[in-house]
């Protein structure tokens, strides 16, 4: 009996792995996504705001959003990085350097309970700095009041969100850039479940159907 019953407890091993090691609900943040701007397209940051000391002409760009904190499933600003537009205005200044700012403050859906976006539309602004002045210097020049948490986490800009800071969100809604939802297991590891749990099904039919004979 215990020998038959091997390929079944293996099966229902298998299907509690596969949810364990699935993406989990909580892994998906609400949180302000930091991107470089380069060659009129958005790049997720390697690096954070406080950290990355951009170069003249850069565009750096801030989205607050729902999702996974990896350059895959984030979405990124939903205005495009364009230096000339957002710095036209801006003359060039010796010892200066100029970095275009686009600073989104997401969607609706995406905004803590109780709390709005203060406008629909992204934000952009030039921020005139000293040479080696980081990203986050820039932001604080063009969007305060900032507030960070005790790592070093970027909080809220220009005031948004009110509270909170990176935490977990149990359902997240649909990425604003794709409609797909941002959390929870993928459709290839639903698949993948079922097909464990059907030869665990068969294991045990086989099993029942040795003991008939």
């Amino acid at each position: 009996m215990r020998l038959r019953l091997t390929p079944v407890l293996l099966g229902l091993g298998l299907v509690l792995t596969l949810l364990a090691a699935s993406p989990a609900l909580a892994s998906t943040y609400r949180y302000w996504s930091f991107w470089d701007g380069t060659g009129g397209q958005w790049k997720y940051a390697t690096q954070g705001p406080s950290s990355a000391r951009p170069a003249d002409g850069s565009v750096q760009g801030f989205h607050f959003v729902v999702s996974k904190d990896a350059a895959a499933q984030a979405p990124a600003p939903r205005t495009g990085p364009d230096f000339a537009a957002v710095c036209a205005g801006t003359p060039a200044v010796d010892g200066k350097k100029r970095i275009a700012v686009v600073i989104d403050f997401g969607t609706p859906a995406d905004a803590p309970t109780g709390d709005t976006p203060p406008q629909d539309a992204p934000r952009t602004a030039c921020a005139q700095l000293a040479p080696d002045a980081t990203a986050a210097e820039a932001l604080a020049e063009v969007a305060k009041p900032l507030r960070y948490n005790s790592a070093a986490l970027l909080c809220s800009v220009s005031g948004y969100p009110k509270q909170g800071c990176g935490e977990p969100v149990a359902e997240a809604p649909a990425d604003t850039a794709t409609g797909k939802s941002v959390g929870g297991p993928s459709a290839g590891l639903l698949a993948g479940i079922a097909a464990v749990a059907a030869l665990a099904a068969a294991a045990l039919w086989q099993s029942r159907r040795r003991r008939t004979r």
